[in-house]
């Protein structure tokens, strides 16, 4: 199992507190049964968010890989293509 980045620890951590206070300032409890559920809700929302931030992935050449989207400007990797895509660019008007 891979250790949880920095980011990954302060998004969640930060997730719990915050959504912890929000839930008891709102539900205004003031039994130990339901603090002890909102504090459980809050510290699964906190795990939740730490889980799904995105991970910054290292590819087999060993360059890290920030994401999957394309970088703006960047064209296709074969000058054949882009040939072909600049010449039917000038085609559409």
């Amino acid at each position: 199992m891979p250790r949880p980045t920095p980011a990954q620890l302060a998004y969640g951590s930060a997730t719990v507190v915050l959504s912890t206070f929000a839930m008891l300032l709102l539900s205004q409890t003031q039994s130990g049964l339901g603090v002890a559920v909102v504090t459980v809700v809050g510290l699964v929302l906190g795990l939740l968010v730490a889980v799904t931030v995105p991970v910054a992935r290292v590819s087999r050449t060993g360059r890290t890989v920030r994401t999957s989207r394309p970088v703006a400007g960047s064209g296709p990797a074969d000058p054949a293509r882009a040939h072909t895509r600049a010449h039917a660019d000038s085609l559409r008007g």
